[in-house]
């Protein structure tokens, strides 16, 4: 197999009638999913050519997905960006971008000329149903497994968005090998929490077009209202989730559980930050019998490259391992003078080799030349492989637990510290639902945020429980609720501004 359009192909072939994808306002089935993208594919062949790219100016619904296998029977790749990010960040994607052409709804066309983009624009309900077989026959037979397939944009450390290009291979041998691992299959229905534009949906999407499976998305905005999400999964007849480790503490904090957990659920994965145990532990006394999976891995790799089946009970203060790696892929630790580590306990920088490395970022050699370097392992052949910045150690028992950025490394009190231990020493405390800890360089004092009816002098008892002294924050600020990226990351830069604005804590 060399393009993921085999998937659509031949579930279409095998279940025509089958409910492929369903969003709170609609549905298609398999054979109108083909059918609309070989049209949509059609009509974009008037505007790129092999692999170019369009951008997708939506969010996450059935006509999106089907932009996106329209794009990819036009031999291009798809780009997806939100139309609620800002003007200024959607021109600079745009700007990076280049794309020939934009695929959007009438109601964002005012945002992109706000934004000032230029390319030509479809419009959802406009495009025609015209269908060149003999186009796209054409454009087929020239396609290669390492043509990109889509590219996601990610935050750059210049101020200018990255665009993380990944082609079909990788996705191909990735799903492959994730959809036989969990046992997903044509009874499974998946339900999507992640955006579009988050590399957490490529699962969601990919795992049922392989494998005749119904993709339900669950609306963005419906996550505010537990409620409407639970009613949908259940309705759904949902049994999958793969999603942001956020968004199911929010779910559980704003007792979606306690209103309802659907009887169908038998899978429940999650990554982007470290699952709080206490959390976890909650989500499992729902649903003591169903398989729970801590997955790893950043966008540059295809998704994840480790994961870990929960196999045991967890207490709160304990650190859940991100496992293994995947089948195919390379995932080693290195040291300061780039030695393998091996040993347990000592903390490296995770790197990845092997098919699921991504392209690279678009239009930008010098950030891709600085991430994806030759295996300093190897000086035999060409290797590459990508540093992810991540730290992680061996456990006792050879399996990787994530240790925090290299980034989120500081030096306090004449100590290196991890932010992430102080994180998961904070989320297991009683009386705090979900926190989160960053450094003020400028007073060097550690300050915490956190969501829960803890007081500062019972989180700081607790916490000498469980930390030395130095790690203890010195500053604590107490919120209604935690801010989220629009990907169900914690949203740390907001919490920092919130702090340099005046808002203090004790």
């Amino acid at each position: 197999m060399i393009n993921v359009l085999e998937y659509l192909e031949n579930s279409a072939a095998r279940f025509p009638d089958k409910t492929a994808v369903k969003d709170d306002a609609g549905e298609c089935t398999y054979a109108e999913l083909e059918i609309r993208a070989r049209q949509i594919g059609t009509a974009l062949t008037r505007y790129i050519k092999r692999t170019e790219p369009v951008m997708i100016f939506a969010p996450k619904s059935v006509q999106t997905l089907q932009a996106f296998m329209g794009t990819v029977y036009a031999g291009g790749f798809y780009v997806p960006v939100d139309p609620s990010f800002p003007a200024q960040r959607i021109r600079r994607i745009y700007e990076v971008l280049k794309p020939k052409a934009v695929i959007t709804g009438q109601e964002y066309l005012a945002k992109l000329e706000e934004a000032g983009c230029e390319a030509p624009a479809l419009i959802f309900g406009e495009i025609g149903t015209e269908v060149n077989e003999k186009a796209l026959g054409s454009l087929r037979r020239q396609r290669l497994d390492t043509d990109p397939l889509y590219g996601i944009f990610t935050s750059g450390s210049t101020g200018v968005p990255k665009g993380v290009l990944v082609c079909h291979r990788s996705v191909i041998d990735f799903i492959d090998n994730f959809t036989e691992l969990f046992g997903i299959d044509d009874t499974d229905a998946i339900g999507n929490q992640a955006p579009f534009d988050f590399d957490v949906s490529v699962k969601d999407i990919y795992s049922a077009l392989k494998k005749g499976a119904t993709l339900v998305i669950v609306p963005r905005e419906f996550f505010m209202f537990p409620m409407k999400v639970m009613d949908m999964l259940e309705e759904g007849k949902v049994t999958t989730l793969i999603w942001a480790v956020s968004a199911l503490c929010m779910l559980n904090r704003l007792h979606g559980l306690k209103y309802k957990a659907p009887d169908r659920i038998r899978r429940i994965m999650f990554s982007g930050e470290m699952m709080p145990v206490k959390q976890l532990n909650q989500w499992r006394g729902y649903y003591p019998d169903a398989m729970f999976v801590n997955l790893y891995g950043p966008t540059e790799i295809t998704c994840n490259c480790t994961y870990y089946i929960i196999d045991r009970e967890y207490s709160d203060t304990e650190k859940l391992p991100i496992g293994n790696a995947f089948p195919n892929e390379k995932v080693f630790l290195l040291d300061e003078n780039n030695e393998e580590i091996t040993v347990a306990g000592q903390s490296g920088e995770l790197c990845v080799g092997g098919t699921a490395l991504a392209l690279g970022y678009l239009n930008n050699p010098e950030q891709t030349a600085r991430v994806f370097v030759q295996n300093p392992l190897n000086d035999s052949y060409p290797e590459l492989v990508y540093r992810t910045g991540d730290l992680a150690y061996y456990d006792g028992d050879g399996r990787l637990v994530f240790a925090g950025r290299k980034d989120f490394q500081i030096k306090h009190m004449g100590h290196r510290i991890e932010l992430e231990e102080i994180d998961a020493a904070l989320n297991s405390t009683c009386g705090i639902e979900r926190a989160c800890a960053f450094f003020d360089e400028d007073k060097n004092k550690i300050v915490a945020f956190y969501a829960g009816d803890a007081q500062r002098g019972e989180i700081i008892d607790d916490m000498k429980t469980k930390v030395p002294e130095f790690m203890v924050p010195n500053v604590f600020v107490q919120v209604e609720e935690m801010p989220l990226t629009k990907n169900g990351k914690l949203d740390r830069s907001l919490l920092k501004e919130l702090y340099r604005g005046g808002k203090n804590g004790a």
